[in-house]
């Protein structure tokens, strides 16, 4: 899916294309994560006056659109 085809979908759905969500939409559609804090450390290199909160919420409008998927990784124990 490209971050041009994302972010259409998103101005249909009345988001405004800022240049934070556009900065965010093309990192996370061009990497693999293992958290929701890698993606903001990546985009923080980029620009660092961008919020956690402003990453997660758009990993929340991300999954919501079905681009995205979270997936919760469950570690065995040590003895």
């Amino acid at each position: 899916m490209s971050t041009a085809y994302v972010l259409d979908q998103m101005r249909q759905d009345g988001c405004r294309i800022t240049k934070q969500r556009r900065l965010i939409v093309d990192i996370i559609l061009n990497n693999r994560f293992d958290s929701c804090k890698e993606v903001y450390y990546k985009v923080i290199k980029s620009d660092p006056t961008i919020g956690m909160a402003t990453v997660y919420r758009m990993i929340n409008l991300l999954e919501d659109m079905k681009v995205i998927r979270r997936i919760e990784r469950i570690e065995l124990a040590e003895d």
